[in-house]
Formats: C-alpha cells, structure tokens, sequence
C-alpha cells in the first residue's frame, strides 16, 4: 500500500486539467502514442466539442523511480460549478489533490470552491501553477493570490505547462512525496467504495469502486449495504485507460467490479460493498450527500410513442450522472413526461443533448424554474418546483423563493459593470474582497431564480470575459411572487405558466404572448392571447382569423345580399370558436421556452 496514491486533479474550468492528465499519461506510459489523442480521458462527443469536462474519468498509471514503481490512480474531475458533485464524488476516493491554477488567468471561482471542497475532506493540496511560459503569465503575483487566499505555502507552489510538457517530473515527484499512501487495513473484511457506475448493454452495470479495507477477487460473493443486494463478482478491473481484467483489487485500489447487474436501481452511488458473510460486521462507509437540484424543467418526448423509450434513457443516464433526478408528470399541452432536477442550466443542457445523441430521441423541455417553499394558512410548509403545484391563492400565507451566496471573481477595473446588473437581479451586497492590486471577489446574495438563466453570459460581457462566479444554497426568503398564467383562446396552457416577481410580471407575459402570436398560425376564427396573474389579465395579444371574401360571387345586385353572406360568415365563425381548438405548434414551445426568451 504504500505504493499507491490516490488524487485528482481540481481546477477552475479551462485551467488545463485535461493537458495535465494527457501529460501524466504520456509521461507514465500508460498509452502508447499511436494511440495518444488530446483530452484521452474526456471520451464523450459532447466534452471534446465544448472543450469541457462533464464526467469524472479514473485511470491507473504505473510511475517508476529510483525507490521504486508506484501505482498513480488518477480520478479527473470537472471544473465548472454545475458538475460540482461529480468533484465531491471523486474527492472521496482520493488522499490528496492537485490544485491547478492558471498562471495567466490567476485565482478563480472554482478554485476557491474545489479548494474548499478538498480541505473538508481533509486532503493534502499540491499547489501547481500551469502555464507558465505564457507571455502573459503573472508567476509572482498569481503565487501571491494563492498564498494569501488559500493560505497554501508558497515554497510549495510547482510551475508547470501542461501543454508543453515543463515540469511533469516535478508534479509526480510531488504526488508521491507528499499525498500520503491509502490508509486501511488488508486483513480486515472487504469495505469498497462506489464513487460511479456505469451500464454497459452486453454486460450491466459497471460498479466503478475504491477498496478501503481488505480485497474483492473474482468469484468473490459481495452485498450492496444501501441497497440490501447480493451478487457473484465475475470481473474485476482496472482502468489502464481502457478496462483491464485482473484477479484482484487490493485494499487501496481504484477500479472496477462487474456482477451481471441488470437491474439500474439496485445501484446507488455511495453505498459500501462487502463480502456477504461479512456484511453483519461491516460498517456502512460513510457515502456522499444527496445531491441538491437546484434547478427544475420538464422533459417530454415529441413525439408521445416515445415516452416509454425516454424512460428507459432516463433511467441509464441516471445511473451514470447520480446528480440529476426525474420523476414521470403530466401536462395538458405536452402530454406524459418526466419533472427532472438538475444542479444548474448548463448541467440542464448536457442532460438534454446527452438524452438527444446517446438515445436518438427528439425532446421538448419546457423553461427552467426553481424549488420554491409555500407557507399555508394552516400552518403547513410546501415545496413545490413546478407552477402547475401551486396551491389556491386563497390558501398561501406567503412564498418564499431560493436565495444563493454567489462569489464574483474579476479584475478591480470592471466592478462598475457588475455592481448594477447585481442590483438589477434583486441582489444584497455582502462585502468585497481583494485579493491581489487588481483582482477582488465580490460577495452578493441573489435569488437563485435571477441567475440560472443569463446571468453568466452577462457577467462575461460585463467583464470581456474575465468574470467568474461560484454560488451556493443559503435558504429561503420570502419574496413578492405570483404566478404568470398564459392562456390561449382563454384556455390556460400549463406548460408555459412560471413563477416571477411581481415587477416583472407584465414585462414577462407580454413577451411570450409576443412571440406566441409570430409562431402560432392563423385559424379561422380569432385567437386571443393573454397573460394573466390570478384573474387579472396583465398584457393580450390578438392572432386574426383568416378571412374568406365570401362577396367575391357577387357582382352586383342590392347591398342587402352581400351583408346577408358577411353575416352568415360571422354566425358561422361564432360556432366554429365555441366548438374549434386552438392547435399550437411544437415549434412555438420550443421558441417561448427557450432560456434566451424566458427572461
């Protein structure tokens, strides 16, 4: 065992951790270089065209020295803060972290965060400073915004690039030397760790695990404490990158287990895994914490036949990103789908092109809103995370509505920009924070509500892109808030209802009528379009009916007979509009619900 270290690799988004651990693979041998592409470890479409990391990814690297060959389980994390559990997730199986910090760019959102994150879980942090044959690098004063705002000694600061190779023997030197080999006892009976998993169609479940105490071997009988299963291990593994079949893992070892699972639900991430005849005398490890959804949209099927088939592609994207939820909901519009949780719109996002790539499915998603708490006039307290729950006026006491810390890291310069888009978005300023001559953090509280749909893209613009945020849950407050009803031909579509601020109410229900009317066509009678809180209509629209010239046989005669046919067309319209419905386009949900026209 003390051969082995386990770490990741933490950093802000776009700090270079892929190039780090393409670096550390080459540097190792672990892949040959016919086989060598950029980003090795980010194997999905998705992370290489958006230059990002969504999955955590293991690897086992063999690393040879002087006192010996030392086995480097490397489990990468991602940087931005929507994928947040995925780090918590991987921290847990680690000793130590590299602390990855961009030379140029300096301190950052996520830094702070991920740094946070490792100290409470009580690993040892080594700092490195990436990029530093940059020209525009800034070694003194980035190791100076580390040391003062991470209180991380500055002797112990590494300078690397990742993506020209400078340093990489140092950085492995360091992960040796100073994260300390796995504590646990071989001898005691098995206690594995899932940290992930995995479906794989021919062979179930893959079962990715850290051994904490004793050993699991092939033919082994093994329990699932959480969730009260017992299997025969037939595979166990490593990942080399790829997959690699072995005999054993060892007390200490990152790897992976196959039991022939085929039930999705029967694994859960977190819970602890052990020999059946020792499961009455282990003790549960001690897991992760139920990730919180922070934001909330529903996801149906274009077309209603594949509502079984996006079900099924639910449940194995579930199994594989443990952050997101789903439960089935019915809308009168959209018919059957699912109600799904997610950290954050970008997490939202991914879910959704994941969903559209992986299973070859067409999905409408309605617009993003937030968990929100209902105080009753008897006392009760609601969460609801859907307009459609809302409770009868009559009955709310109150309505209280998500508030986040949010952390703003930028250059001094650019406060101007940001402190009135804070207060436009309902925000209380907390403190500002300097960090180095010409970088601070600005603490401000927001409601959550005011940031999951542009509120990034407007801090890049108001910082030319240098602006970064970091935001976390501190309850709830109650808040001025109605729900928006839209109605269409005076009939309420549930789908497009939402929860705002009273302020914004009309501003937001004219512009979805707005768009409702381009996007709708034309029927024969006329289709009023209206945005209602409560029974008050705040902002109406009018689509025309389409108009027949039913005087164009006439061509002459007395007046009388053309109005006779004018009315008979009007008699004829008044019954068409009592018994006709109004059909609204798939296109028009897609084009109100989309995040840059919710707001």
């Amino acid at each position: 065992m003390k051969h082995i270290r386990n770490f990741s690799i933490i950093a802000h988004i776009d700090h270079g951790k892929s190039t780090l651990a393409d670096r550390l693979l080459q540097r190792t041998g672990s892949v040959a270089e016919r086989e060598f592409r950029d980003q090795l470890l980010d194997d999905m479409d998705l992370e290489r065209e958006r230059g990002i990391t969504i999955k955590a990814r293991a690897v086992t690297m063999k690393y040879r020295r002087a006192d010996g060959e030392y086995q480097l389980n490397l489990i990468d994390t991602p940087g931005h803060v929507d994928f947040n559990y995925e780090v918590l997730k991987s921290l847990q199986a680690c000793e130590g972290a590299l602390l990855l910090v961009d030379a140029a760019q300096g301190i950052e959102a996520q830094t702070v965060a991920n740094a946070a994150l490792a100290e409470a879980a009580q690993l040892t942090i080594v700092p490195v400073l990436n990029k530093v044959d940059l020209a525009s690098a800034r070694l003194d004063e980035v190791s100076e915004e580390i040391e003062q705002t991470l209180c991380l000694e500055r002797d112990g600061i590494l300078h690397a690039s990742a993506k020209s190779g400078i340093g990489i023997d140092e950085v492995l030197d360091a992960i040796v030397d100073r994260i300390p080999p796995p504590q646990g006892n071989p001898a005691a009976p098995l206690q594995a760790l899932i940290f992930d998993s995995s479906y794989n169609d021919y062979r179930g479940v893959v079962v990715y695990l850290r051994v904490v105490s004793g050993r699991v071997a092939v033919g082994d009988r093994v329990r699932m404490l959480r969730a009260g299963r017992t299997y025969d291990v037939a595979e166990v593994g490593r990942f080399l990158p790829e997959m690699s079949a072995c005999s054993s893992l060892e007390c200490g070892e990152v790897g992976y287990l196959i039991s022939n699972i085929k039930e999705l639900s029967h694994v859960k991430v977190g819970d602890t895994v052990t020999l059946e005849e020792c499961a009455k005398e282990v003790v549960p490890l001690p897991g992760f914490r139920e990730p919180r959804p922070m934001v909330f949209c529903g996801l149906y099927p274009a077309s209603t036949g594949d509502f079984e088939a996006l079900r099924r592609a639910l449940d194995r994207l579930a199994l594989n990103d443990s952050s997101f939820t789903y439960q089935p909901e019915t809308s009168d519009a959209l018919g059957f789908g699912f109600r799904c949780g997610f950290l954050g719109v970008l997490h939202m996002e991914i879910v959704q092109e994941r969903l559209e790539r992986e299973s070859d499915l067409d999905v409408v998603q309605t617009a993003p809103n937030v968990t929100y708490e209902i105080a009753t006039n008897d006392g009760a307290t609601v969460r609801i995370d859907s307009p459609a729950n809302l409770p009868d006026p009559h009955r709310i006491e109150e309505i209280r509505e998500p508030f986040v810390k949010v952390n703003l890291v930028m250059p001094a310069e650019y406060i101007g920009n940001i402190l009135p888009l804070c207060e436009e978005r309902r925000g209380i300023y907390v403190s500002t924070e300097y960090i180095s001559a010409n970088r601070v953090i600005l603490h401000y509280e927001l409601p959550l509500s005011e940031i999951i749909f542009d509120f990034h893209d407007k801090l890049k613009s108001g910082t030319r892109g240098y602006g970064t945020m970091d935001y976390e849950l501190i309850g709830y407050r109650s808040s001025p808030l109605v729900k928006l009803r839209i109605l269409v031909g005076g009939m309420e579509v549930d789908a497009l209802s939402m929860i705002i601020h009273r302020s914004a109410a009309e501003r937001r229900g004219r512009r979805v009528i707005q768009k409702l009317r381009d996007e709708i066509p034309r029927h024969m009678f006329e289709v009023p379009l209206q945005a209602a809180i409560g029974g008050k209509v705040v902002a109406r629209e009018t689509i025309k009916a389409v108009r027949k010239n039913v005087t164009a046989k006439c061509y002459g005669g007395d007046i009388t007979r053309k109005r006779k046919l004018i009315e008979k067309q009007k008699a004829g319209k008044r019954r068409m509009k009592q018994v006709g419905n109004v059909e609204i386009p798939q296109k028009a949900f897609l084009s109100v619900l989309s995040t840059d026209d919710a707001r």
